[in-house]
């Protein structure tokens, strides 16, 4: 029961891991790619789709993404979406097709993604944190049940610890990275 408590914790501590290495991919560097657009929602009879299951989007050139909607009355929802992201985006329409320019990286701008970059780390800190305090939860209720021994709920707890510890470690690992990359210019 115990090294299954573990297994479980450790395999979620990892999915947040993984969901942060998502979100620091979405905060760019200046230069464009196709994935920053993923997580853009786009109003779609009703109903939030992301951009890229409503138009083709591709690389223009380095510094430009081009977004052409499958459907004419989608030009303007996909420009107001992309608009009203938190990317701090300001796409162009040209007939149909809609050309997004990374705008270039200032001072500012960098000390702002920096300040976006830490506190999805501090998100995934949270997340990791939470997941011991489940974990130790479990252990305190099967330690009240008689399922397992004091002695065993203590070490269970120092072997959560460790990884709590060794997962937020590689939080900070990731975030010193991306940190270096958005301060080079």
């Amino acid at each position: 029961m115990i090294a299954e408590l573990k297994k479980t914790a450790e395999g979620k501590m990892l999915k947040s891991l993984e969901s942060l290495k998502n979100d620091l991919l979405k905060v760019r560097t200046g230069r464009a790619h196709t994935g920053l657009l993923d997580h853009v929602m786009v109003d779609y009879y009703g109903s939030p789709v992301p951009v890229n299951q409503v138009a083709n989007v591709t690389l223009i050139d380095a510094r430009t993404i081009g977004v052409q909607p499958w459907e004419k009355p989608m030009v303007a929802k996909v420009e107001k979406a992309i608009r009203d992201s938190d990317l701090g985006l300001n796409p162009a329409t040209q007939g149909e097709l809609i050309r997004v320019p990374m705008p270039a990286l200032t001072e500012e701008r960098r000390r702002d993604l920096i300040k976006v970059v830490k506190t999805e780390g501090e998100g995934a800190k949270v997340a990791i944190r939470n997941l011991r305090r489940d974990a130790n939860t479990h252990l305190k209720d099967a330690l009240k049940k008689g399922d397992i021994p004091e002695d065993d709920e203590r070490r269970a707890q120092d072997d959560i610890q460790k990884l709590t510890d060794k997962y937020i470690a590689e939080v900070d690992k990731m975030l010193a990275a991306k940190e270096a990359e958005l301060m080079q210019v």
